[in-house]
């Protein structure tokens, strides 16, 4: 007989999800043991108690999901007494087969232990009707005879021909609740009844290892009649996309403000469970809204007649055409019948809208957090220079990380800001950068407010998370910088971080969930409290570390490429605004810049995404993204266990990318080969910062190849997999929420046949060929270029000489002039600044990798950026021409005159009575 080892230890699962696969098909396998076996048969009495000691456990685990539930599992531990084993095990075959698929959330009659056969008939005769099931928990502590008087109330009111259906859990305890919320993602609807207690009477050991940040949860002081508006406070934080309900005997007098916002309805002992029931399934309902979708859905199917741009509409141009029909039959009718210019009929203008598109973006708004969000079609280097140039205006200073997207550092040429660089600390070893320390930003905001340029100083610009993962501690740095300039606008750029706002570990170091957050806490009396303790305590001529309540203003933007992480053509992205003084400062000019870089015939198709993205999130957000992170911890895993991989490959760890002085947590890895997964709450919650596990590095330098050539001639060639980025001698691969099992299956087996292959590449090199091998190897890991820092601008674009910052924009508009400039070859740089010329460069320098800039117009080029330049094994240097060199400003035009304070011919103009114009 096979073994099966019936002891699994939680901490080799990552999450709930993975032990809860394990489980079962330890339970499938066991079963089927136990039904081979005869009476006489050695080991019997053992398999039999291996079978309830899993049987045991899974109550623990199953007690938070709909299905299989509880009531089947008593019916298999009634068949393992009664030794139906033959019976046993196919039941539990099935059941895990269901689980593993997926399958049973298509068959919702799978999930009602209490239907009776006369209400599966009656379900059948609809079952085209059902389309979307979920789950919905019940918060009461209630006894056996209440709980089947409860269902059989709420059995009564269903009626057949509902487009929504639902099963229900229960649960008696406040921490019990939020352990469902957690574990279980097909929660839709959550109802409080009363006031449930907070501690969970017994917690099953065996899920003790994921639940821990719950079962040490601190929630104040409350008194027990408190309990159910405090849960509903909790699940807004926890969840929000969910609809929470409260049933109460409170007479409506004395329900707390608090209380009411908290939940979308309260009902009274004494109302009917149908209209809780409707209740349910309209917030459900409204949730499921598209409304730009559902509108151009709606037009496609309309007979129209075409006077109008766009031969292509309807697809009369193409499918009538006898060279490309093809086109027509590739991408289908349906694109075609959907392509208009129109803006009435039932659609809408992007530009100024009024219905749909309006909706569309309102629900985008609440779906992440946001007071307002705007769709932009072009991706999110436009929607980064809208908000620049909206908010900024000539000679405002921007705090800015020099690593950042190109399109910041083109913002602030269109806007005229002047930029202070701020570098990110260099992880030379692998030929990347990593973030930007708090401490350099406070210094230099504090060097700005010695020489009275705080008034000045506009915005704090940082990209979160950054290409390789580097996730900043968004409430730590907002809170020291507004204790600095209360009223500092922040820019996060999250173009790789639009899922992050649902899973309640990344969620908490996002602009708009620590906006929202840090706006209540600073609006609070127990921080005011806080705050005049904090001024008693201060020393003579010592300034606030804490933001002064009366003072600090809430103005946060987030710019997300909805296209790279979540559901949506390629180009959608979303502009997220948590501002206070948007209405009053900010929405004007934001208008304005809005539509000058918005195109007047934007993509419906892409828009009608974007809108299909947000109801994706809001239903199975938390599910796609708790998956996504889940295959990046499988990918690593398998990596680090296997020893043909280890040969070759390194898969880097938090140690790698976080200096010790940065994780307060002391956290290095989030798996261990020895011990397994460490849990990272913690670590995510205090950390200066993170690294998101869904950007996998991986080390190649012991390949004797290079990142491009990796790519290229491997995995691209030969197995057509596409990666995000790659540096010197790593290549970076991300998990998405349309990543599966099989494509983390396929990314292993070809990195195995790499290594195969390498292997017997190296086995054939003779003695001269492995010599330029190792030299190849150890330039890859040893032999690595310094990361140079950022220079300094040249005095002639310093706005205020011996302080940060430049002006960015006249140097920019000066090299137009061709006699301003002229082209030095890299190897006679050296020479020539040795000499003591400044080198100044006239143009953005931009090798991919890294992808940003290492030169910016205006910058003084170091010896550290021209010994960089000549390390690179790169092809691809933007704004360098091997042929002729680099370009930059000539002696001349540097020494003829001081640089004027104001290039009018070069400026941006904002007044009240005109629009935006850009005079180049």
């Amino acid at each position: 007989m096979t073994k099966v080892n019936t002891k699994i230890k939680s901490t080799r699962y990552y999450n709930i999800g993975q032990l809860r696969i394990e489980y079962w098909n330890n339970l499938k396998n066991s079963t089927s043991i136990l039904s081979r076996m005869s009476s006489d048969t050695k080991g019997l009495e053992k398999q039999i108690e291996n079978v309830e000691n899993l049987l045991q456990d899974l109550y623990g685990v199953e007690r938070f999901f709909a299905f299989p539930g509880l009531y089947r599992l008593k019916e298999y531990q009634n068949a393992l007494m009664l030794k139906e084993y033959n019976s046993l095990a196919r039941q539990v075959a099935d059941t895990a087969r269901q689980l593993v698929s997926d399958s049973y959330r298509s068959q919702p009659d799978l999930w009602h232990d209490d239907l009776s056969s006369d209400d599966i008939e009656d379900r059948d005769q609809h079952e085209s009707q059902i389309k979307h099931d979920f789950e919905v928990l019940f918060v009461e502590a209630m006894n056996t005879e209440e709980e089947k008087l409860f269902k059989s109330k709420l059995r009564d009111v269903r009626g057949n021909n509902e487009k929504f259906s639902y099963d229900y859990i229960i649960q008696k305890s406040f921490q019990e609740a939020l352990i469902a919320l957690q574990f279980n993602h097909n929660i839709q609807a959550v109802v409080i009844r009363y006031a449930p207690p907070f501690q969970a009477k017994k917690v099953p050991e065996v899920i003790k290892p994921y639940v821990d940040n719950i079962l040490d949860m601190d929630i104040g002081p409350h008194s027990e009649e408190d309990l159910g508006p405090v849960l509903g406070r909790w699940i807004k934080r926890f969840r929000p996309e969910l609809d929470a309900y409260y049933v109460t005997d409170t007479s409506l007098g004395e329900l707390k403000d608090s209380t009411l916002k908290s939940f979308r309805r309260i009902f009274y002992r004494k109302e009917d469970v149908q209209e809780l029931h409707l209740s349910i399934l309209r917030g459900v309902s409204e949730r499921y809204e598209t409304p730009f979708f559902s509108a151009l859905r709606e037009y496609s199917r309309k007979p129209t007649g075409i006077f109008h741009a766009m031969p292509i509409s309807r697809g009369n141009s193409v499918f009538k055409s006898r060279w490309i029909k093809d086109f027509g039959d590739f991408y289908g009718r349906n694109m075609f019948l959907a392509e208009t210019s129109a803006t009435t009929g039932g659609l809408d203008s992007l530009l100024q809208p009024t219905g749909p598109l309006k909706k569309a973006q309102q629900k985008a708004g609440d779906a992440y957090g946001s007071q307002q969000t705007f769709f932009v079609t072009n991706g999110t280097s436009t929607a980064n220079k809208i908000v620049l140039q909206s908010l900024i205006t000539p000679e405002d200073i921007v705090l800015i990380d020099r690593d950042c997207h190109k399109s910041h550092h083109y913002g602030l040429v269109l806007s005229g800001g002047f930029p202070v660089y701020l570098d990110s600390y260099p992880i030379e070893k692998y030929s990347m950068y990593g973030a930007v320390p708090l401490q350099q930003i406070k210094d230099k905001l504090l060097r700005l407010k010695e020489a009275g340029k705080l008034e000045k100083v506009k915005m704090l610009l940082l990209t979160n998370c950054t290409f390789d993962g580097m996730v900043y501690n968004v409430e730590k740095v907002m809170q020291e910088i507004l204790a600095i300039k209360p009223d500092m606008i922040f820019l996060w750029d999250e173009a790789w971080f639009a899922f992050a706002g649902f899973n309640y570990i990344y969620k908490q170091r996002t602009g708009m969930y620590v906006a929202k957050k840090l706006h209540q806490k600073y609006q609070s009396r127990v921080y005011r409290e806080e705050y005049n303790h904090h001024l008693q305590n201060l020393k003579k001529g010592e300034d606030p570390t804490l933001p002064d309540p009366d003072r600090v203003r809430i103005r946060v933007y987030s710019t997300q490429s909805t296209h790279k992480t979540l559901s949506s053509f390629r180009q959608g992205s979303m502009i997220h605004i948590w501002d206070e003084d948007f209405r009053r400062k900010a929405e004007n000019t934001f208008m304005e810049d809005y539509m000058t870089h918005t195109s007047t015939s934007p993509n419906y198709q892409m828009l009608a995404s974007l809108d299909v993205g947000r109801r994706q999130v809001q239903f199975e957000g938390s599910e796609l993204v708790e998956r996504s992170i889940e295959m990046a911890m499988i990918l690593r895993a398998r990596i680090n266990d296997n020893p043909q991989l280890n040969k070759y490959f390194d898969v880097l760890t938090v140690h790698d990318f976080i200096p010790d002085v940065y994780r307060q947590t002391s956290l290095k890895e989030y798996y261990d080969p020895e011990t397994g997964w460490n849990r990272i709450e913690d670590s995510w919650l205090k950390d200066e910062f993170a690294l998101d596990p869904t950007k996998i590095t991986l080390h190649i330098g012991r390949t004797g190849l290079d990142g491009d050539t990796f790519k290229n001639r491997y995995l691209m060639d030969k197995f057509n997999i596409q990666i995000n980025k790659t540096s010197r001698n790593t290549v970076l691969f991300l998990t998405n929420i349309g990543t599966t099992n099989g494509s983390v299956t396929y990314l292993t087996n070809a990195l195995l046949k790499i290594a195969d292959e390498l292997d017997n590449q190296v086995a054939a090199l003779n003695e001269k060929e492995k010599n330029i091998h190792e030299k190849r190897i150890h330039s890859l890991t040893v032999e690595v270029p310094p990361l140079p820092d950022f220079s300094h601008f040249h005095a002639f674009f310093q706005p205020t000489p011996g302080l940060p910052g430049g002006d960015i924009r006249s140097a920019f508009f000066m090299a137009y002039n061709e006699n301003n400039y002229e082209y030095i070859p890299l190897s006679e740089c050296l020479p020539l600044m040795r000499e003591g010329r400044d080198l100044v460069a006239s143009s953005f320098v931009i090798p991919y990798p890294p992808g940003f800039p290492v030169l910016v117009p205006g910058q003084v080029v170091s010896e550290e950026i021209i010994q960089f330049l000549l390390a690179l094994d790169v092809s691809e240097i933007h704004g360098y021409r091997a042929d002729l060199g680099l370009r930059v400003f000539t002696e001349e035009i540097l020494q003829t005159r001081e640089p004027k304070k104001k290039i009018d011919s070069r400026r941006t103009r904002k007044t009240k009575n005109s629009k935006t114009s850009v005079n180049a």
